[in-house]
């Protein structure tokens, strides 16, 4: 069995492993969406003493209460549905709103208890003073988009208004808010930019590995793995703090969400640095020039694929909507998206080809 036979084998049976553990992660993380076209904004908390912000790309609202005093959120009966103060957040398990709005599409079947009429009966929920969720009446649940976004889908569109009623000691109140159709980006030129970019760095692989510029462009492959590893935790990192996290809460976040794009993120920069020393090293030495061993090569083709896979493709729908889980701009994760993909799928072809020659030579090299 040749080297490359050897190494696409292995390359195979670690993708499938990894897909196949990962299944239970990317499912648990799924009422949070990779990205929407509809922005939801905050313009008006209602009360001195609240904090509140959209999280998630829009798809749910954090509410901090800073006071001395309980808020009620109420919910869309008009009854009390969380209460957040000073001694913690309480679910009202009589509310509709308390199983409606656990997933992000309301589909959660209602008990027999649900009762909006019933005396409210609290239960504790999280000790500190913000309460995170779910709110129908901040998001579009159409499946279609507005007529007036049919009509004119290239231009931005005010959809509604929207009102969440709040209740304290001193009377109503109303957390106001917009929410907004935003036109999608062009998702063919993010595509055509990584696929080149990718196609360029795989072309690193021609040159042959014992030679100078072949050593050099190993190097330069673990370089790039890297960057794109760096770029796959500033992505697990934006969307973690786009998430709600802060403080100690941003490691808890980064283990329990985004962990496949962060592991195979801090992977790359390991193998980057791997394959940077390795053909460094070769190409430091004084004595006759020779190939870098084929393990680095291997090395950096499974890195690359993990990058590209579980840090790339994962966040490449952010090529084709507006609003996008991070707290910076949109095409700051576009771009960070591309470096991901260029130096994933770039070193994995490079390395591929450079394991190819390896195999070809082997043959020649045991030849009497």
């Amino acid at each position: 069995m040749t080297v490359l036979t050897r190494a696409g084998l292995l390359l195979a049976a670690t993708v499938t492993t990894i897909l196949a553990t990962a299944a239970p992660a990317l499912a648990h993380g799924a009422d949070a969406p990779n990205g929407t076209d509809y922005r939801v904004t905050v313009t008006d908390t209602g009360h001195p003493d609240l904090r509140v912000r959209v999280i998630e790309a829009g798809a749910r609202l954090e509410l901090t209460n800073t006071g001395d005093t309980p808020v009620e959120v109420i919910g869309y009966s008009g009854e009390p549905y969380l209460r957040v103060g000073p001694d913690g957040v309480y679910e009202n398990a009589r509310s509709p709103a308390t199983y409606l709005n656990r997933t992000i599409v309301g589909d959660t079947a209602l008990p027999a208890e649900a009762d909006p009429a019933a005396e409210p009966r609290w239960h504790r929920v999280d000790g500190g003073t913000t309460a995170r969720w779910h709110d129908q009446r901040a998001l579009w649940r159409e499946a279609q988009p507005p007529a007036q976004v049919r009509a004119a889908p290239d231009r931005e569109h005010r959809v509604r208004d929207w009102v969440v009623p709040l209740r304290d000691a001193d009377g109503p109140s109303e957390i106001r808010g917009t929410l907004d159709w935003v036109p999608p980006p062009d998702a063919y030129t993010w595509w055509v930019v990584a696929t080149v970019g990718a196609l360029a760095v795989g072309a690193l692989g021609v040159l042959p590995a014992a030679s100078g510029p072949g050593r050099r462009a190993l190097v330069a492959l673990g370089g790039l793995l890297i960057v794109g590893g760096a770029a796959a935790v500033a992505l697990a990192l934006g969307r973690t703090l786009d998430a709600g996290a802060q403080g100690f809460g941003v490691l808890t976040g980064l283990l329990t969400g985004p962990v496949w794009a962060l592991l195979t993120g801090l992977a790359a920069i390991a193998a980057g640095a791997r394959a940077a020393r390795g053909g460094g090293e070769a190409a430091g030495t004084g004595e006759r020039p020779s190939a870098p061993r084929s393990d680095v090569d291997f090395v950096v083709a499974l890195a690359g694929v993990c990058l590209a896979l579980f840090a790339g493709v994962t966040n490449a729908a952010g090529f084709a909507r507006a609003v996008l889980p991070v707290p910076w701009p949109p095409t700051v994760a576009r771009v960070l998206v591309v470096l991901v993909l260029v130096a994933g799928a770039g070193a994995l072809a490079a390395a591929l080809l450079r394991l190819h020659a390896a195999a070809r030579r082997a043959p020649a090299a045991a030849t009497p």
